[in-house]
């Protein structure tokens, strides 16, 4: 059903200007919440402060947390009750934040409990070993809220085992971390006067129990063996610890810096660092060091980010640590074991192939932890134990031409993508740039900017390039621009088939584009449609249905009429009562079919297009539209005839859902029947996490979209099919922002 008024969700937690670990959390969580479903949720902070005069915040609707003042619990428990519209409290906990108002704490969520306010609880701190005293505490926490949030099974297990708290009470949601933002590395390097280092780094709130010196006496054996080692010290000193002791612990790190003559190899970076600034500094990080000597500490958002940036990492073996870092990933260190520190540094410097394949295995393994998909599981935690659940409604990303850019050389789209960068050695192919062109050409029609005509004329100019003295063209071509022998290993109708419908787009939008673009497609096209009858690919015969469909004269209907009879044809021979489809299975593209079909219809006026375009396309619909979600034809397994639906189990790529939403669009638009305008944002929420593994698809960060889903993961290369495809589907929801889709 369609939202009709937001959840108010109120924070109870530390916030900046405060400097601490749990006040960014708060944040980077609430912020993901609110980019992933604005239109579902007011949220709402309650900041903790130690004194009233600590407080520098912008207005607080439910006011301001005094913990020296037991008074001010009241208040804003009254505050809460007033609003009318708070339907969850989220208290982000740590233990001593509450430090000498336990029992006022208590009497808080008492009191929330009974007002039948629903209560989350992040612990952010579970401390194993617990005294009686802990143990009361925890229980009474426990006994008022609905659900206990937990960032790593270790936490949840202690919870169980030490403190008796029921399994079903606990939820694990990973600490959220960054998406790496597609960066130039030399080209960092040289802004931070790096080039031609190599970069070891720390970062978070100084202090010691960050044990840094670690670090510094390990230095020296580092440097003989990489001389050219320089180790970043990126944070400022813990606030709490500055205003104790000043900046007792930098100086004795400096004191070890001089006695150690390492002087030229360590930087202080004495800043609170914004999230931009120490994403960059981790993007050039050779190794990240975390050296906490506090074997308690339950869990490190430095470490989470270091390892989300594809950082090696060399770790103390915390909870969190063990629990996560695997052999592949990095390499765990006794604590305060220097020599161990050093010799782990260097094995992974020495290792170029290691390094890099560490960098990109890390990659791979926290994207789930991504910020989008850690507000997705608070989402849902929020929605179970709130009365009436509801579907979510996702909010649209902006429209996002970073990606495409990047990945467009002189000559072309490239191929393949290395995570965001793209992978020059793979070179071009005709598919990729006939798709990229028609995305242009949908972005052009809505903003006609003139960027786009630059693109629109360099994926035009590819297609020229591919097309053959006899009017065919080849597919793939190298960095060089040399065609490969691939283009003779393959079959090539397909892509035959979409530079046709590439061209027919163009030639649709000759009433807005330039003459100079215009003519050479129509030159193209009246060549490739000399062939247009030779090719019987399903997919092949679609695609050049539906380029023609945009020409006019009775020789481009007359070729319409000849592959959508092959098609009926199709349709007759293999369809039965349980198979409305035009082969014994379906494989990839499958909507294009029928879109194909309807297009022909529209062409030629013939109904009996327009009935089997419709048979089959809510034939497919019934197969792939599962529980108000998407679940295209995995590649994993073709579903075939006469054998049962199974569930998914990974292999669904992004142009199958894109081709999905085309076909929605024209369907919609030719008969107003809601069901097809519903089930195009249904399909496109796909993108954003409403899919099986309930994970985003599109990476908001670099404009790129994830290459596939799989079974429990997703595929973080951005390469040009999926990309173009995410861009072909957000440039349809464009029609239906204002819409009220349900």
């Amino acid at each position: 059903m369609i939202l009709t008024t937001k959840r108010g969700i109120a924070f109870l937690s530390t916030f900046p200007p405060r400097a601490c670990g749990i006040a960014t959390y708060t944040t980077d969580l609430m912020k993901a919440i609110s980019s992933k479903f604005r239109d579902s949720y007011n949220l709402i902070p309650i900041p903790i402060v130690e004194t009233r005069n600590q407080a520098n915040y912008d207005p607080a609707p439910l006011g301001i947390l005094e913990i020296e003042d037991p008074l001010s619990f009241d208040t804003i428990f009254e505050n809460i009750q007033h609003h009318k519209n708070i339907d969850l409290v989220c208290i982000e906990h740590e233990f001593g934040l509450f430090a000498g108002q336990e029992v006022k704490f208590s009497s808080f969520l008492s009191e929330l409990y009974a007002a039948q306010i629903t209560i989350v609880i992040t612990f952010h701190t579970v401390l194993p070993s617990p005294d009686s005293a802990l143990l009361d505490q925890v229980a009474t926490i426990a006994e008022y809220c609905s659900q206990i949030v937990v960032m790593t099974q270790n936490s949840a297990d202690i919870l169980i085992s030490a403190y008796k708290i029921a399994p079903n009470k606990i939820t694990v949601i990973a600490h959220g971390t960054h998406l790496a933002p597609a960066t130039n590395k030399r080209a960092t390097l040289e802004r931070y006067n790096l080039l031609d280092k190599k970069v070891l780094s720390t970062f978070g709130l100084l202090g010691p129990s960050k044990s840094i010196e670690t670090t510094l006496y390990a230095l020296p054996a580092i440097i003989k063996q990489n001389p050219t080692v320089l180790f970043l010290i990126l944070g400022q000193t813990h606030p709490t610890l500055l205003q104790r002791e000043g900046e007792t612990y930098r100086n004795q790190l400096e004191e070890i810096i001089n006695k150690q003559g390492i002087a030229d190899h360590v930087r202080f970076v004495n800043e609170f660092l914004s999230i931009e600034s120490l994403l960059a500094y981790l993007s050039i990080t050779d190794v990240y060091l975390f050296t906490s000597k506090d074997p308690l500490q339950a869990v490190s958002g430095t470490f989470s980010y270091a390892l989300s940036s594809g950082c090696p990492i060399v770790s103390t073996p915390i909870p969190h640590v063990r629990e996560v870092l695997k052999a592949d990933m990095g390499t765990m260190i006794d604590f305060e074991a220097s020599d161990q520190l050093a010799e782990a540094v260097n094995q992974i410097l020495d290792d170029t192939p290691r390094l890099e394949k560490i960098r990109h295995v890390n990659l791979q393994k926290m994207v789930k932890t991504s910020w989008q998909n850690v507000a997705i599981a608070h989402v849902n935690l929020f929605e179970l134990l709130i009365d009436e659940k509801r579907d979510m409604l996702y909010s649209i990303p902006p429209l996002n031409l970073d990606h495409m850019f990047r990945m467009s050389t002189e000559r072309a789209f490239v191929q393949f993508a290395d995570i965001s960068m793209p992978d020059l050695s793979s070179g071009y192919a005709l598919d990729d740039n006939a798709r990229a062109l028609i995305a242009m050409l949908h972005h052009y029609k809505l903003y006609e900017s003139q960027e786009d005509l630059g693109l629109i004329e360099k994926y035009l100019g590819f297609i020229d390039y591919c097309m053959q003295d006899d009017g065919t063209f080849l597919n793939y071509v190298d960095i060089d621009g040399n065609f490969t022998p691939q283009n003779k290993q393959e079959n090539l109708e397909d892509a035959n088939g979409r530079a046709v419908w590439a061209l027919g787009e163009v030639i649709g939008l000759a009433s807005i584009l330039p003459e100079r673009i215009v003519k050479p497609a129509i030159k193209l096209l009246e060549r490739a449609s000399q062939h247009a009858l030779v090719y019987y690919s399903t997919r092949s015969m679609a695609f050049t249905i539906k380029g023609l469909s945009f020409m006019k004269g009775k020789n481009y209907k007359a070729i319409i009429e000849v592959l959508a009879e092959r098609l009926v044809a199709m349709f007759a021979y293999e369809s039965t009562a349980d198979w409305q489809w035009y082969e014994s299975y379906m494989t990839y593209g499958n909507s294009v079919i029928p879109e194909a079909l309807l297009a022909a219809y529209e062409s030629t006026g013939d109904k009996r297009y327009r009935d089997i375009a419709y048979q089959s396309f809510d034939f497919l619909l019934s197969r792939i539209i599962v529980d108000n979600e998407i679940h295209v034809i995995s590649n994993k397994g073709w579903a075939q005839r006469d054998q049962p639906t199974t569930p998914p189990k990974g292999g669904e790529q992004p142009i199958d859902v894109a081709y999905t939403i085309i076909a929605l669009d024209r369907f919609y638009r030719h008969t107003k029947d809601e069901n097809y305008k519903n089930t195009i944002r249904t399909a496109f929420e796909w993108f954003l996490g409403r899919n099986h593994i309930q994970q985003i698809v599109y990476n908001p960060v670099t404009g790129g979209c994830f290459d596939g889903l799989e079974e429990r993961t997703i595929n973080i290369n951005q390469g040009a099919e999926s990309t173009i495809s995410y861009l072909l589907a957000r440039l349809k929801m464009e029609a239906y922002l204002s819409e009220n889709l349900s």
